[in-house]
């Protein structure tokens, strides 16, 4: 039986990047997106709604053919959720399909509730709280 999450959709999307100073230049600068937020470990970008977050590329992590979230490229996608009962629905559900997940977790970041989970390939997804 499908989970079938009532959502609104993305609540961030978040990517490893090699250089902030070059993606600032690009997103920003090149591109004329609005910086949300510029930290030593975050950059920042609103596309629409929608928050485009980077974080610093670790050297070549290991791992082979399967994703990590560790080199440049996707981190994680985060699904858009308003209401805490339905994020421990998906949690619950999540779980008792057997798929790999957190439980519900708060962001240490911004203090908001979440699920994460991996796909077949191992790539991260998050209900998040928005």
């Amino acid at each position: 039986m499908a989970i079938q999450p009532k959502t609104k959709g993305l609540a961030h999307v978040a990517l490893r990047t090699t250089d902030f100073a070059r993606a600032k230049a690009f997103y920003h600068d090149l591109l004329g997106l609005p910086i949300a937020l510029d930290t030593p470990e975050i950059l920042g970008f609103l596309v629409g709604s929608t928050f485009i977050g980077f974080k610093q590329a670790q050297p070549t992590h290991p791992g082979g053919g399967t994703f990590t979230p560790f080199n440049v490229g996707l981190d994680h996608i985060a699904i858009a959720c308003e209401d805490e009962a339905e994020l421990h629905r998906v949690a619950d559900a999540l779980q008792a399909a057997g798929v790999e997940n957190t439980g519900v977790k708060t962001d240490t970041v911004a203090p908001k509730k979440y699920v994460a989970f991996k796909d077949p390939d191992r790539i991260s997804w998050e209900f998040y709280m928005v």
